[in-house]
Order: C-alpha cells, then sequence, then structure tokens
C-alpha cells in the first residue's frame, strides 16, 4: 500500500510545481508561498478531524514535538526557495535539481538513520545524480 501512497505523492508534487508556475506569475513568491502554506493547514486539520486524530495530540512525545516542527521549519524553508526558483526560472530545470533532495535524504538517512548502505543504492543514488545534470544542462 505504501508504494501506492509514494505514487501518489509524485503526481501531486508534480502538479504542485505545474500548478505553482501557472498561479505565481505576478505574484511576490513569498506571499504565494504563504498561500499555499494557508491551503495545506486547512487541508491537513481538516484531516485530523475527519479521521479522529485530534484525539491523539495529548500522545505526542516532547522529542516527536521538537522533531515535527523541525520538519516544519525545514518545509517551509524548502517552499519559499522552490517559490522563488519557480517564479526566476523554468519548471523542467527547478524540478530536477530539487527532487535532488532524494540523494541528500539517502545520505542522511544512513549517516543519522543508520539506514543500511548497498549496492543498489548507491548505483541508483549515481543515476540520479547524473540524470538531474543531464537534464538541467
Amino acid at each position: 500500500m505504501w508504494v501506492l501512497y509514494a505514487v501518489l505523492s509524485a503526481v501531486f508534487a508534480a502538479l504542485t510545481s505545474i500548478f505553482a508556475k501557472i498561479g505565481i506569475d505576478g505574484v511576490n513568491s513569498n506571499l504565494a508561498t504563504a498561500i499555499r502554506t494557508i491551503v495545506v493547514i486547512v487541508m491537513a486539520w481538516g484531516i485530523v478531524f475527519l479521521t479522529g486524530a485530534q484525539n491523539e495530540i495529548s500522545d505526542i512525545t516532547r522529542k516527536s514535538w521538537i522533531f515535527l516542527t523541525l520538519s516544519g521549519c525545514a518545509t517551509g524553508f524548502s517552499w519559499l526557495f522552490f517559490y522563488k526558483a519557480l517564479q526566476m526560472g523554468e519548471v523542467s530545470k527547478i524540478v530536477p535539481i530539487d527532487k535532488s533532495s532524494i540523494i541528500i535524504s539517502m545520505i542522511l538517512a544512513f549517516l543519522i538513520l543508520g539506514e543500511p548502505v548497498d549496492t543498489p543504492k548507491i548505483i541508483g543514488g549515481a543515476l540520479i545524480v547524473a540524470g538531474t545534470f543531464v537534464l538541467i544542462l
């Protein structure tokens, strides 16, 4: 089931870039990011309340609060820089660079989370890096 969710995530991420590039025309990139953020907040909290998950807030540990907050800050910075890049450049060049976060995530997963490093992951990562360069040149 996680594969389906991952594919849906990729489809909606692709739509995000296209919709953002169209919508950001003539709009300050920081303002556009703030508008996007409000929409995401409303949607996320709507789903929380629709599923009854709001009852679990008191179960969240201090560690989880800290790291979820840090994740939110990282997301905010990512969106701000992404929208500024979209305002200035071509989607077909920006998105491959943005998605190079895959490699950074893999490296951090190996170093911080202790996930195993193996030959297929190294080869796949190298191919992603090579493909990114091919797409942006």
